[in-house]
C-alpha cells in the first residue's frame, strides 16, 4: 500500500466519522473513496476493512452521546441483539448475490424521505411518544431487523435510516434519535465484522490507521453535534440524505 493512497483513505475515514457521528452516512465518503483508490482489490474485502473504522468512529461517537443523552437501555438491548444477527445475515447474502436489484427502490425511498424532511419543518423536533412497552418492543424489533439486515446487504446510509426510525416511530428528537441510533449501529457493525473476519476479508493494514482516524472525526463531530443541538442536526441530516440520494441515482442511471 503506498503512503499517499493510506493518507487519502485516512482523509476520508476522518470526514466519514465526523457525519457519521452527526447524522450517519459516512459510508458515503469512506467507501466510494476506497474502491476507487484500490481498484484492484476485491470488493467484499474493501466493504469488510471499512466495517472497522467505521466501528471504531461510531464507538467515539457512542460515548460522547452518553455522557449527555439520557439512553433506553432496555429497548437498546433488544435492538442491538436483533440488529446483530441481522447485519449478519445481510452480510453472509451479501457474498452470495448482488444487491443492485435494491437501489432503484431505494432511490424512490430517499427522494420522498427527503422532500418530506424539507416540508415537514418540525420533523425531529418533539419529544418521545407515549407507547406502551408491548408496542415499543414490537417497533423496536422490526426496525432493528429491517436497518440490521438493510445494513450488512447494502450498508450506505444505515445511521441515517436509524434516526428516521426513531424519530418517525419512536417520536425521538434529532438529538437523542442520533444518540440511540449510534448504540444500534454498533451492534449492525459488528455483526458484520464477524462476518467478514470468519471469511478472512479484513485488510488489517488499511482497517487499523482509518479506524484511528474515523474515531478521530466521530469524536470531533458528536461534541459538536451535543453542543449545536436539534436545528444542526436536522440541516446536517437532509445534507447526508441529499448525497445518498444522489449516490444511489448515480448507481442506477449513470454507472
Amino acid at each position: 500500500m503506498e503512503i499517499d493512497i493510506l493518507l487519502f483513505l485516512c482523509l476520508a475515514a476522518f470526514a466519514a466519522g465526523f457525519v457519521d457521528a452527526i447524522v450517519g452516512g459516512g459510508g458515503l465518503i469512506q467507501t466510494p473513496v476506497a474502491l476507487i483508490l484500490m481498484p484492484n482489490v476485491p470488493v467484499a474485502s474493501v466493504i469488510g476493512s471499512l466495517k472497522i473504522p467505521a466501528f471504531s468512529g461510531t464507538s467515539f461517537a457512542a460515548y460522547q452521546y452518553l455522557k449527555k443523552v439520557t439512553m433506553n437501555w432496555r429497548m437498546l438491548m433488544v435492538m442491538s441483539l436483533i440488529a446483530f444477527a441481522s447485519a449478519f445475515a445481510g452480510s453472509t447474502l451479501l457474498t452470495h448475490v448482488s444487491n443492485d436489484f435494491m437501489k432503484p427502490l431505494l432511490l424512490v425511498v430517499l427522494t420522498l424521505l427527503a422532500v418530506y424532511t424539507f416540508i415537514k419543518k418540525n420533523f425531529g423536533q418533539h419529544q418521545e411518544k407515549l407507547l406502551s412497552v408491548k408496542t415499543q418492543i414490537i417497533y423496536s424489533v422490526i426496525i432493528s431487523m429491517a436497518i440490521g439486515f438493510y445494513d450488512g446487504f447494502i450498508g450506505p446510509g444505515t445511521g441515517s435510516f436509524f434516526v428516521v426510525a426513531f424519530v418517525s416511530v419512536l417520536g425521538l428528537d434529532f438529538l437523542h434519535a442520533s444518540a440511540n441510533a449510534k448504540m444500534v449501529n454498533l451492534a449492525t457493525n459488528f455483526g458484520s465484522i464477524c462476518l467478514f473476519m470468519l471469511k478472512g476479508k479484513i485488510l488489517w493494514m488499511i482497517a487499523l490507521p482509518m479506524a484511528l482516524c474515523n474515531a478521530l472525526g466521530g469524536f470531533i463531530g458528536a461534541k459538536l453535534a451535543i453542543s449545536k443541538g436539534n436545528g444542526f442536526i436536522r440541516a446536517f441530516f437532509l445534507v447526508v440524505v441529499v448525497g445518498t440520494l444522489i449516490r444511489f441515482a448515480y448507481d442506477v442511471f449513470w454507472k
